[in-house]
């Protein structure tokens, strides 16, 4: 199963602090805006988000149909297959997307750990 692009998304306190520790560490802006209280930042193919009083807790987040440029790919798996594949495995779902839609939507299910994991498609 090809879930797509991964990154992580932070859930930070400051969004400017947290921008400036990370481009210490390498990575610049790729995408997003302050104003809005998040930023995608980007070192070589590593995708970072961090966001502002958007969610509590860190996510996992794969984005089928994209690459590390957000740029769509030609072969990917539609999200609807990918939760198919997992409700036909067992795993109870957070959330879903319609089966009788097309094109972007996003899911979510948790990891016996209690991690959020975002699958989330924007093509």
């Amino acid at each position: 199963m090809k879930l797509g692009v991964f990154s992580i998304s932070l859930a930070v306190k400051d969004l400017k602090a947290s921008k400036a520790f990370y481009e210490t560490l390498g990575f610049y802006v790729f995408a997003g805006q302050i104003e809005r209280q998040y930023l995608i930042m980007k070192n070589d193919k590593t995708l970072l988000g961090l966001f502002q009083g958007m969610f509590e807790n860190n996510i996992l987040t794969f984005n089928p149909g994209w690459d590390e440029n957000a740029q769509t790919l030609e072969n990917f798996e539609d999200i609807r297959t990918i939760q198919q594949h997992l409700k036909s495995h067992g795993l109870k779902l957070h959330s879903e997307v319609s089966a009788s839609t097309s094109g972007p939507g996003s899911l979510t299910v948790i990891d016996p750990d209690g991690n959020v994991i975002l699958i989330d498609q924007h093509v």
